[in-house]
């Protein structure tokens, strides 16, 4: 298991959207912040809610997850944001090595 992450949320509108993913460039918690169109369904206070969102996905590593968190929160516009954090198992050794340079130093 290598020691990075791929982290999920969503926002309602491009805008939004890509105001976060360069506020998480800008501090060095994401090497790269993928933006794509998604219709949502879920359930909100009760009731079935849909609508159109836009799903971020975040490469970054699993010590500046608190950091990314924080960050997402402080972004954020949802009352209850999603913020879901998968493992990566493995990856291509050069894409690897070019998460390492673009994100902050880890703490020693």
């Amino acid at each position: 298991m290598t020691p990075y992450i791929q982290v999920v949320t969503t926002l309602p509108d491009r805008a939004s959207a890509e105001q976060l993913a360069a506020r998480l460039l800008e501090k060095q918690l994401a090497a790269c912040v993928q933006i794509s169109g998604c219709t949502s369904w879920y359930r909100w206070q009760g009731a079935i809610e849909q609508g159109e969102e836009q799903v971020c996905t975040i490469k970054s590593r699993r010590d500046l997850f608190p950091a990314l968190c924080q960050a997402i929160r402080a972004n954020h516009p949802y009352q209850v944001p999603e913020i879901l954090a998968s493992p990566v198992v493995d990856g291509g050794a050069g894409y690897l090595d070019w998460l390492d340079q673009e994100l902050l130093p880890p703490k020693e």
